[in-house]
């Protein structure tokens, strides 16, 4: 029965998510109010970047409702989650919510939501670390997530105008931002933040 239970349960999951309004009631019981509205943002600047850039706006819509979908929840829960999807990921990643809600959120999109386009599924996965040879789609997510108009800090707005304008330089830029906090910190800097940095600067100098 339980098996049962689990295959009618993601069926009606499934059924719900025919339009970004529903998928938007989907992830709302999994989020707390302020964590929900951060994600209303999210969806906003990424349609606005997405039409902006000419990338599918549907595409954009879906992996941002979905890009946080598993921050609030425990971390053994997004352990299994990656682990039942087969989404590498290292020791740093494994053990650190923050690092691993990303890859945990593009598993839930995955195996609950049944969603295939991998498009979708790597922005979901790379939208805080960001990564190599990031898509237009990528770039858009991880930016949208950094410049929501809900976020507040000095330069907020001078960035924002620069992503309609370059979004190469505006990606760098929240990078910096985000090295900038962690050293501020006295926290790790994962390698894949330096790495997706590195590429967009070699991008960027390659055109």
């Amino acid at each position: 029965m339980l098996v049962l239970w689990i295959t009618l349960e993601r069926y009606r999951l499934v059924k719900d998510i025919t339009t970004i309004e529903n998928l938007q009631n989907v992830v709302k019981v999994r989020l707390s109010p302020k964590r929900f509205a951060h994600t209303l943002g999210v969806l906003d600047m990424a349609r606005r970047l997405a039409n902006h850039y000419g990338v599918s706006i549907e595409k954009a819509e879906v992996a941002a409702v979905l890009h946080d979908a598993m921050k609030e929840r425990p971390l053994q829960e997004m352990q299994t989650m990656v682990m039942d999807a087969q989404i590498a990921v290292d020791s740093e990643m494994l053990n650190n919510g923050a690092l691993l809600h990303g890859p945990a959120a593009a598993a839930y999109a995955k195996l609950e939501l049944q969603i295939q386009d991998e498009s979708i599924c790597e922005a979901i996965r790379v939208h805080t670390l960001g990564s190599t040879h990031m898509s237009l789609l990528d770039k858009i997510i991880f930016l949208a997530d950094y410049i929501e108009p809900n976020r507040d800090f000095p330069g907020v707005e001078e960035l924002r105008a620069l992503a309609f304008k370059d979004l190469n330089a505006a990606v760098i830029r929240a990078y910096d931002g985000t090295i900038r906090h962690l050293l501020d910190q006295g926290l790790s800097i994962h390698v894949d933040t330096i790495r997706g940095r590195n590429s967009v600067l070699l991008e960027r100098s390659d055109t």
